[in-house]
């Protein structure tokens, strides 16, 4: 450690929202360089090569062979799959000396595509799987914590090529055992969970998830053992409406209702001045909002959009995003609102929205938009705006008093609402995402023109899949699963060593103890941390091995003159007292055993 280029701090870094962020910068693992951008040092990227390594070893045994792809790439195959477009402002663009347009690759898919369609072309070099390792550039809105959400990360990208869907499916599976293998010996807990395609397009997409509070994915379960990220979740619509009960409703009445902007205010003033017949109360759920949003679309227009859901709901930004895509969206702002008159914040009715407003003209101007929500079914009557300051309408039934463009299903998902697939109520969770598997199926080869010679001699578009392991995100995980109050404390799998001797002691004789049990170490085949620095303090010394995290420290000092060294366990902080000999035979067995 006397020369080892690293510096622990004893400050947690200003930005450090999680403790993986913190640990890694105040061990000297990474270093920050700009927003979502880490250099990593040398005891970092000795983490991050065996964690690569696992991840390698497990693709080579499901059959995968590596390639390698430059990070900066033409333009012209991502504009044939329209993701120049598609990824809007989240895609690094620029050019070279010639004015050609470049980007810095988000994703490979295109690449993987062409290189396949150049050097194949029958049925028989096929089931192809082929991956690499390779660092990312996406220009991320809000990067935070650390290397869980960066501009720039590394990733492990994997793309099958198969004949037909059962290939595919082989492939598919191959790929998700291949993961399950990868994050337990990552010691990580996932969970497997239904997930939207979103930009990759596809028809099946599961996502591996990282339990953790601090994730940025909310996914559900249930006790029957359904589980989903919340944005592939799909609600279960209330039981139809039958016709005869339908032509019974009253007829829509308008009421005064003012200074009820909320849905709160709303429902109080209800049950005060206009109480249902039934003498049931009102509630949220008995009321209509129609949420504003704005779609920013890929060539810069900019729409207002209008969704109808059940007042006791809120919007779920991510699920409309996932939807949404490839516009990007927001919550309307004021100036939004003023290019559209009839809406009446607070008081926004069906009436002026979607077909039962201005019908649109040839340039598809005229009403807004308007979605429902599924639990708005035909013949469901609710209180909701008449789009007038202070007035509301009471019994506006669906199918009968208004319709809509749609169904948009992305309200927010609660605790206890009834899995799709009967298996109970569902539960809450947060996660972070650290592996996604998709099978694409033939959108990018039909759009890069993919085909090879089937049996027939006709040719036949390849069917694709596509695999990704957040790599750095992996480690990160890692780091967050096992850090403590002191510290790193990593698995010996992808420790950046075994073992950490530590020299404590003014006499030399501990440092020529020290350094000879390092080299036994060494020579028995474990990986040594020497801290051989000889005027710093043990207190100093301790923390640091404890900051830096390796599995196990071997301290040399006060007890050599009475025969005995201590070994330490980072993450149990079990200590025992050995005679030196017997303290690396300790350790080679112990290390040896871990290892497997």
């Amino acid at each position: 450690m006397s020369s080892l280029f690293v510096r622990t701090l004893r400050e947690d870094p200003a930005d450090a929202e999680v403790a993986s962020h913190k640990w890694l910068v105040r061990a000297g693992y990474i270093r920050r360089a700009a927003p979502g951008i880490y250099s990593w040092l040398p005891l970092g990227l000795r983490v991050l090569a065996k964690v690569e390594a696992i991840v390698r070893e497990e693709m080579d045994a499901a059959g995968a062979q590596e390639v390698h792809f430059p990070a900066l790439l033409p333009r012209e195959p991502y504009e044939a799959t329209d993701r120049w477009t598609e990824y809007g402002p989240n895609l690094f663009r620029l050019q070279d000396r010639k004015n050609n347009d470049m980007l810095l690759a988000p994703t490979h898919e295109e690449m993987f595509t062409l290189l396949v369609g150049d050097l194949y072309s029958s049925y028989k070099e096929l089931p192809l799987t082929l991956y690499q390792i390779q660092t990312k550039y996406r220009d991320e809105a809000r990067p935070r914590a650390g290397l869980l959400r960066g501009r720039e990360f590394i990733m492990k990208d994997a793309y099958s090529f198969d004949i037909d869907d059962a290939g595919l499916e082989a492939s598919y599976e191959a790929q998700r055992e291949a993961y399950q293998r990868i994050f337990t010996r990552l010691g990580l807990d996932f969970v497997i969970v239904t997930a939207t395609s979103g930009a990759m397009g596809g028809s099946r997409s599961e996502e591996f998830l990282f339990p953790c509070d601090v994730g940025e994915d909310t996914f559900v379960r249930s006790p029957g053992g359904y589980a989903a990220n919340v944005e592939a979740v799909a609600t279960l619509s209330p039981p139809p409406i039958e016709a005869s009960v339908i032509e019974n409703l009253p007829p829509a009445v308008v009421h005064d209702t003012p200074d009820t902007p909320t849905i709160e205010t709303l429902v109080d003033l209800a049950n005060a001045e206009h109480p249902r017949a039934d003498s049931v109360a009102w509630t949220a759920a008995d009321t209509l909002k129609n949420v504003v949003v704005t779609y920013a679309h890929p060539g810069g227009e900019r729409e207002v959009v209008v969704i109808g859901m059940p007042g006791d709901r809120q919007l779920d930004m991510k699920r409309l995003e996932a939807v949404a895509f490839p516009a990007e969206v927001t919550a309307a702002t004021e100036d939004d609102l003023k290019t559209r008159p009839e809406l009446v914040a607070g008081y926004i009715g069906p009436e002026v929205l979607g077909p039962n407003g201005a019908p649109r003209d040839e340039q598809g101007s005229g009403a807004v938009r308007y979605f429902l929500d599924p639990r708005v079914i035909e013949g469901s009557a609710w209180i909701t705006g008449a789009n007038a300051h202070g007035k509301h309408t009471f019994g506006l039934v669906s199918g009968r008093d208004f319709t809509a463009d749609g169904v948009l299903d992305v309200a927010e998902v609660k605790p206890g609402d009834p899995a799709p697939d009967g298996s109970g109520p569902l539960e809450l969770a947060r996660g972070i995402e650290i592996g996604h598997i998709f099978a694409l199926g033939q959108k990018y080869a039909k759009a890069l023109d993919l085909k090879v010679l089937d049996q027939n001699g006709k040719a036949v578009t390849v069917t694709m899949g596509s695999y990704g392991v957040g790599v750095t995100r992996a480690l990160a995980c890692v780091a967050e699963n096992t850090a403590d109050d002191a510290g790193l404390a990593w698995p010996i799998q992808v420790a950046p060593a075994h073992v950490h001797v530590l020299a404590t002691g003014k006499d030399e004789s501990v440092f020529t103890e020290a350094e000879r049990l390092a080299e036994a170490l060494e020579a028995a085949g474990l990986e040594v941390l020497y801290d051989d620095r000889p005027k710093v303090s043990p207190g100093v010394k301790f923390a640091d091995s404890e900051i830096l995290g390796v599995p196990y420290s071997l301290v040399v000092g006060r007890g050599l003159a009475a025969g005995v060294v201590e070994v330490r366990t980072r993450a149990t902080g079990e200590r025992v007292e050995l005679a030196p000999d017997d303290a690396v035979t300790h350790l080679v067995s112990t290390v040896t055993a871990a290892l497997g």
